[in-house]
């Protein structure tokens, strides 16, 4: 059987582990070719902290899984880099059809729960570079190889469907900022048929989640001893099985500048974890701390983002 990304061409910026690791070897088991960039590979690990995982290993996941995994090692903040990526892609393939913007690796300075005047500034500049002016410079130079063919998925992976704090005032900004991201990108689209929006997964047992508890993907129950909110967790392919549900979705242009959840689209298109589970965050919380809202950007949450005064006044905006 034909399978539903066959033929697709997709890039997924920082795949080196983690979601990005788990959406490129989903989209890849879908039957996409999947262009799998970060700054760690074999004999050449990025910068900071030191991690096993290499983009080598993700692409070669993606072909064992039935896709074609090609690995690019590209520095999303370097502009001739991604201008050189972007190259390669228009050369080799002559079409980019789906495009995942994951670029993180700010986990070591996120300083979760310190007030904003006691964070370090250095932080700062360092969680914007990486994890919000790398996917526009990506977006920027990727998403006019989608336009001549007018089609394609633009993904901007979060954390949280929802406009709340989280936890942090950099880590709140940087979050918030590729779902306004997306939404603002979807704006200036809406004359074609490339969609832009953005998805969250939930609590994440990336590889370096499960050293944190002691425990593996084989054993990751366990970790619910140590925090209980762990049972509700999942591993990157669910979120991954979610970028390829949507990017197989004929009518995904309706979701067009949302932010959606893992798990919400799980039940909404039926796909599971790799253990056949459904975890699902929201119902979680719902159980684990009863009473206390969780309010989902839902369309009443958007509702005052459209129809802005400048679109009122200049309704052409962009100009093409």
């Amino acid at each position: 059987m034909k399978k539903p990304l066959e033929g697709r061409i997709a890039l997924v910026a920082g795949a080196t582990r983690g979601a990005g690791r788990g959406i490129a070897t989903q989209l890849g088991e879908a039957g996409a070719t999947v262009y799998c960039t970060g700054r760690s590979v074999r004999g050449q690990p990025a910068s900071g902290p030191k991690r096993p995982e290499t983009l080598e290993e993700t692409a070669e996941q993606v072909t064992a899984l039935g896709g074609h995994g090609i690995a690019v090692r590209c520095d999303h903040t370097v502009d001739e880099q991604v201008i050189a990526l972007r190259d390669r892609i228009q050369k080799e393939q002559g079409r980019l059809d789906i495009l995942v913007n994951d670029i993180w690796g700010c986990d070591s300075i996120s300083e979760l729960g310190v007030a904003f005047w006691k964070l370090n500034p250095d932080h700062a500049r360092t969680m914007l570079e990486r994890a919000v002016l790398t996917h526009l410079i990506t977006s920027r130079y990727l998403v006019p190889v989608m336009l001549p063919r007018n089609q394609g998925l633009i993904v901007e992976i979060t954390d949280g469907d929802h406009f709340g704090y989280r936890g942090s005032l950099y880590y709140d900004l940087a979050k918030m900022s590729v779902i306004r991201m997306a939404f603002s990108m979807s704006r200036e689209l809406r004359r074609t048929n490339i969609t832009a929006l953005a998805v969250t997964p939930g609590f994440l047992r990336s590889e370096e989640m499960l050293e944190n508890f002691g425990v593996t993907e084989a054993h990751w129950r366990d970790g619910a001893k140590v925090e209980p909110d762990f049972i509700a967790s999942e591993s990157p392919s669910y979120v991954g099985r979610a970028v390829a549900a949507l990017a197989a979705d004929p009518h995904v242009a309706s979701k067009a500048g949302r932010v959606f959840s893992s798990w919400a689209l799980a039940r909404e298109y039926g796909f599971t974890d790799l253990d056949g589970s459904q975890p699902n965050w929201g119902d979680h919380f719902a159980r684990a701390y009863p009473g206390l809202p969780y309010r989902v950007a839902d369309e009443a949450a958007y509702f005052t983002w459209r129809d802005s005064p400048i679109e009122s006044v200049r309704p052409n905006w962009p100009e093409e």
